[in-house]
C-alpha cells in the first residue's frame, strides 16, 4: 500500500513539473504579429532604463526590433530638409527609413516615417540641433510602426512646453504681412508634400491636380490650399482614405 502511494506521489510530481514547463513555454511563445496580445508582448521586452514614463526611447525600439522582428539591414534618413531660418533654429524635417530582414528569413521589409522639429514642438535643449532631433524622432516613428506598438517614442514627446498653447498663439497671431492664407505655398509646405508623397508612393503632380483646380506648377497653389492638401495626405497615411490608383507612383523628377 505504501509503495502504491509513493508511486502516485511521484507521478503527481512529474505531472506538476510538466504543467509548469508547458506554462513557461506558453508564456515565452511569441504571439502573432499585430495580434491582440502583440503590444503587451513587445512592451514587455523593454528594460526599465529604455522607458521614460512608459514610452520607449529610440535606442530601445532599435534593440527590441532586432530581437523580435529580425536584423536591421539598413537604417538611414532618406530625405533631409534642414532649417533655413537665419535668425533661429527654425524647422527641420527628416524622412527616415528602416529595412529589416524579416524574422531573419531573407525577406526584407521597409518601414519609413517623417518627423519635424521646431521651437513649438521641441524642448529648448534639442531645438539647437533640429536635424539630428528630427532624424531621431523619425527613426523612432518608423521603428514603432514596424513593431506595431501603441505608444509614442520618448523622443517624440515635449515635456517642458505647452505645445497646444504655442500652436494656438501661432495660428491666432495677426498676419502683419508675414503669413496670409492667400499667399503662395511656402517652401516648407512644398517639402512636406514631397516627403509625404514619396513615403506613400504618390505622384506629386497627379495629387495636386486631383481636385477641381489644375496647376502647372506646385508654386501656383495658395498656402490655404496647401494646408488642405496636407490634411488629405494625412488621411492617406492613416488609411482613413484610399489612395486613388490614378495618382499612385512617386516620380522623383516631378519638380
Amino acid at each position: 500500500m505504501g509503495n502504491d502511494m509513493d508511486l502516485f506521489d511521484v507521478e503527481s510530481i512529474k505531472e506538476g513539473i510538466a504543467e509548469e514547463e508547458n506554462t513557461s513555454k506558453d508564456e515565452n511563445l511569441m504571439p502573432a504579429y499585430g495580434s491582440e496580445d502583440w503590444n503587451e508582448y513587445v512592451m514587455g521586452k523593454f528594460e526599465s532604463r529604455e522607458l521614460i514614463d512608459g514610452n520607449p526611447v529610440c535606442a530601445g525600439l532599435r534593440r527590441v526590433a532586432e530581437e523580435v522582428l529580425g536584423t536591421i539591414i539598413s537604417s538611414r534618413p532618406t530625405q533631409v530638409f534642414p532649417a533655413t531660418d537665419t535668425d533661429g533654429p527654425g524647422r527641420a524635417t527628416v524622412v527616415f527609413e528602416v529595412v529589416i530582414d524579416w524574422m531573419d528569413g531573407g525577406q526584407y521589409r521597409t518601414f519609413a516615417d517623417v518627423a519635424d522639429v521646431w521651437h513649438g514642438n521641441t524642448d529648448d535643449l534639442f531645438c539647437a540641433h533640429p536635424v539630428a532631433t528630427a532624424s531621431t524622432r523619425a527613426e523612432g516613428r518608423a521603428l514603432r510602426k514596424a513593431l506595431k506598438v501603441k505608444c509614442l517614442a520618448a523622443e517624440e514627446l515635449t515635456r517642458n512646453k505647452d505645445v497646444a498653447s504655442i500652436v494656438r498663439q501661432t495660428v491666432q497671431k495677426p498676419t502683419d504681412g508675414e503669413w496670409k492664407e492667400e499667399d503662395t505655398i511656402s517652401t516648407p509646405q512644398i517639402n512636406f508634400i514631397d516627403a509625404k508623397c514619396k513615403q506613400l508612393g504618390i505622384d506629386v503632380m497627379g495629387f495636386i491636380n486631383s481636385g477641381t483646380d489644375v496647376y502647372d506648377s506646385i508654386k501656383d497653389i495658395s498656402k490655404k490650399t496647401a494646408s488642405k492638401m496636407l490634411g488629405v495626405l494625412n488621411e492617406y497615411q492613416s488609411k482613413s482614405k484610399d489612395i486613388p490608383v490614378s495618382m499612385q507612383g512617386y516620380d522623383s523628377n516631378w519638380r
